[in-house]
């Protein structure tokens, strides 16, 4: 494993912290990342290893491979797609155990807290990640607080007190969700998929896959759902880490579409402001998933966006729902959240964003099944 990580690290303001249990962010208020070491992946090891997320062992934040928890999540499919535009696959990044690519953060994070000795975490999230941190948590006998807004889906609820988290709904929206959580992290482990790096360094996985998956090399382009942006900077860490490896010679353009009720990355660029500033929800949407008025890491999206030549924009709730239907026609089940990808590549293509002969990568991140309740009313059941 990667014995060569062992602080936090602010890029704001160059500081260093060590890994304990109470800190989240720098002293400056902005979120941390990890000092790691440039243990090279090889890809003739990697392939005689087992099809899971940790076959990228030396990429991954672990001193003791005793301390792994997993439930053998990893590897998920790419399918081809038929389409003029360019040429297309969608990465299923919700074949996963709890039904959705939060899997790969949660089981490098609570590794960690395991391996640190941690016995009790906290999180708050919209529904997938709870999901994910509170049953790998029971895989490590941790005990999970997860706090949620009140109006998350029934299924995502039902899922997290099945897996024994401790519930705790909150009133109003998502940001104030986040507010209330904070207010306990002064004494508890705070295992966040958007505050803590050890997330963010497990969702990295998604990008080496994704080369793997195309014999060791990038696609043109991948476009993803965004909310706080952490499939967007993981897949840039992930790209990044193999492109100064020499394992591929490009960075792939990162395209992040939003719900058009709240999208503050997209208006930030659509008005060319130095700051991504917060956005209020403006309108209920099926993307419950992507809601997120004000993106903490927001320097760094910036910062993605320039190096990637990256781009964004906005979908609307008639279009996530053309999004389902297509999605469903093909044979695909996914929650609202994911069908954002659809009209996205869509109007990237139509931007002249994308080219015909890319190679364009679509990540769909979590299952229909986690969203049964309202797809019965979309589908007029």
């Amino acid at each position: 494993m990667n014995t060569d990580i062992t602080s936090y690290f602010c890029a704001d303001c160059d500081q260093n912290f060590p890994i304990t249990i109470t800190r989240y962010c720098c002293d400056c208020g902005q979120p941390l990342l990890l000092t790691t070491s440039q243990t090279p992946l090889i890809p003739e090891q990697i392939a005689q290893r087992a099809p899971t997320l940790w076959r990228y062992w030396e990429a991954l934040p672990l001193a003791d491979p005793t301390r792994i928890i997993s439930l053998g999540e990893g590897m998920t499919p790419l399918v081809g797609d038929q389409l003029d535009s360019c040429q297309h696959w969608f990465k299923l990044d919700y074949i996963f155990p709890t039904g959705s690519y939060k899997d790969r953060g949660a089981s490098v994070l609570l590794s960690k807290a395991y391996e640190l000795g941690i016995d009790r975490v906290i999180e708050d999230s919209s529904g997938n990640a709870g999901a994910a941190i509170a049953a790998y948590s029971a895989r490590a006998n941790i005990d999970c607080i997860i706090y949620c807004p009140e109006k998350t889906s029934a299924g995502k609820l039902a899922q997290i007190l099945s897996y024994g988290a401790k519930l705790e709904l909150i009133p109003g929206n998502r940001n104030q969700t986040t507010q209330a959580v904070l207010s306990a992290t002064n004494s508890i482990f705070y295992a966040s998929h958007n505050w803590n790096p050890f997330f963010l360094s497990g969702v990295q996985t998604m990008a080496f896959e994704i080369v793997e998956q195309l014999d060791w090399s990038a696609p043109d382009a991948v476009v993803c759902p965004v909310g706080f942006g952490g499939i967007y900077l993981s897949l840039y860490l992930g790209f990044q880490k193999l492109y100064l490896q020499g394992l591929i010679k490009k960075l792939p353009r990162l395209l992040g579409v939003q719900s058009e009720s709240c999208c503050p990355i997209f208006r930030s660029l659509a008005n060319n402001q130095r700051e991504i500033t917060p956005m209020p929800v403006e309108a209920e949407t099926l993307a419950e998933g992507i809601i997120a008025e004000q993106p903490i890491r927001s320097r760094m999206i910036k910062d993605v966006i320039l190096k990637t030549e990256g781009a964004f924009t906005t979908v609307t709730e008639d279009e996530i729902r053309s999004g389902l239907d297509v999605l469903a026609k093909k044979g695909i089940f996914v929650e609202p959240t994911s069908a954002v990808v659809v009209s996205g590549l869509e109007h990237f293509s139509n931007r002249g964003i994308v080219q015909p002969n890319d190679l364009v990568i679509s990540i769909l991140t979590g299952s229909g099944l986690k969203s049964t309740e309202t797809l019965k009313k979309i589908v007029g059941y």
